[in-house]
């Protein structure tokens, strides 16, 4: 069940398109934020009814797109090191490999305290200040294991 201020501001997304279909990609970014940083079947049927949109079409948005958590639940900060070639070539195997141990997790985990979910993504078209990674809406560019550490500890004092 969507809350009044979820509903709100899906009202306030479809106000920026001229078909309702459009509005699928920003209301299910609406809905997961309000809802602990998951989808579930329920969230995408319940957008799929409010734009009257198949629900296969939600459901397909939510599957294409890697910043949607729905397959299975995610901590409250997702990181999501890119993989891709620029990334790999600048160091993010090293990175990745020193997050899992500093999180004390391995990709696709998320911590005991449900605080961080670590995973990869193929490209987040940030090549030329690789190695990144995104955590929510945030990128972190040009990353280092100081950059690393830094971000992870200010990600866990702003919770």
């Amino acid at each position: 069940m969507l809350t009044e201020k979820t509903l709100e501001k899906i009202q306030q997304i479809q106000k920026n398109y001229h078909s309702k279909k459009s509005a699928v990609m920003g209301a299910l970014m609406a809905v997961q934020r309000d809802s602990g940083n998951n989808l579930t079947r329920e969230d995408m049927e319940a957008v799929a009814e409010i734009l009257e949109v198949n629900p296969v079409e939600v459901q397909a948005v939510a599957g294409f797109y890697t910043m949607y958590n729905w397959k299975k639940p995610v901590g409250r900060h997702h990181i999501e090191i890119c993989w891709n070639l620029s990334c790999s070539l600048m160091g993010a195997e090293h990175l990745i490999s020193h997050m899992e141990k500093k999180l004390g997790i391995t990709l696709g985990e998320t911590t005991a305290d449900g605080m961080f979910t670590l995973s990869t993504a193929e490209c987040l078209g940030s090549c030329g200040t690789a190695p990144m990674m995104q955590v929510g809406d945030d990128y972190y560019e040009n990353l280092t294991v100081e950059k690393v550490d830094k971000i992870l500890a200010d990600l866990r004092a702003s919770s």
